[in-house]
Order: structure tokens, then sequence, then C-alpha cells
């Protein structure tokens, strides 16, 4: 028969055990869940690009690059600085062939404790992409893309 000392001394220990593991466990599965934020961030991130080239590609906005990142905004809020490249340079809705849309500085933001205090910003790849020019402000598919 142990002591009432005893059974407190292997209570404490067992308490003091379940919490360091617990502690382990829930950093791992922090960890698991903010590796698959930032994959899915990047698919996002690629994903908007290609929304905004379509966005551009369809609408004619040759001259107005805030409304395309409004419009990739309204997907992705964590998208600051994109680039559009009509080509050939300084052409009009008439004369280009194409359109390049790229996201630049964006960082990704740790959730977890552990690994936001070690790394709090993760700069990601540029994205970007390419799309041949289609029926300027006359998408066949549908009216209202353009505003």
């Amino acid at each position: 028969m142990t002591s009432p000392a005893r059974r407190r001394d292997v209570a404490g220990a067992t308490t003091v055990e379940f919490a360091l593991a617990l502690l382990v466990y829930l950093m791992l599965l922090l960890g698991i869940v903010d590796f698959a934020r930032m994959l899915f961030t990047w698919n996002a991130a690629s994903e908007v690009a290609r929304y905004g080239a379509r966005y551009a590609a369809v609408c004619d906005d040759t001259t107005k690059q805030a409304d395309v990142l409004a419009r990739m905004q309204l997907l992705l809020p964590q998208v600051q600085t994109i680039s559009v490249n009509w080509l050939p340079a300084s052409c009009t809705s008439a004369t280009c062939q194409g359109v390049s849309v790229g996201i630049t500085g964006m960082n990704y933001q740790w959730i977890s404790p552990i690994a936001g205090a070690l790394a709090p910003l993760i700069p990601m790849p540029q994205f970007s992409t390419y799309l041949p020019r289609e029926a300027m402000r006359q998408d066949p598919n549908s009216g209202a893309i353009c505003p």
C-alpha cells in the first residue's frame, strides 16, 4: 500500500509529463497547419496572378494597373505589389498581343508561436503569368467580368 505523499508525487509527475507531451504535440500540430496554410497561400498567389492577367486581357485595362490590383486583392488580400506589362510595350487595345502580370514582394506570416518568433516573415517567390490578347471588353462567356 502506497502512502498519500507517494500518490501525490506520482500524480504530480504524471501531470508534468502530460504537459510536456501536450506541448510537443501542439507544436507539431500547429507546424503542420501552418505549413498547409503556406502551401495554400502559394497556390492562391499563383491563381490570383492568372486571374489578374485574365482580367487585364479581357477588360482592356492597359493604363489601369490599380484596377487589376484591386481585383486581385478581392481573392488574396496579401497581394500588395504587382506588375502589369502589355506586350508589345506602349500598345493599344487594337495592337496588344498579350499581357503579363506578376506578384512581387509578397511575404508569408507564420501563426505558430515558435516558427513565428524564429522567422516572422518568409519572402515568397515572384508569381507571374502571361495570357494572349482576347476580344477586349467582349468576353464571349460572360458580360459581367468587366465593370
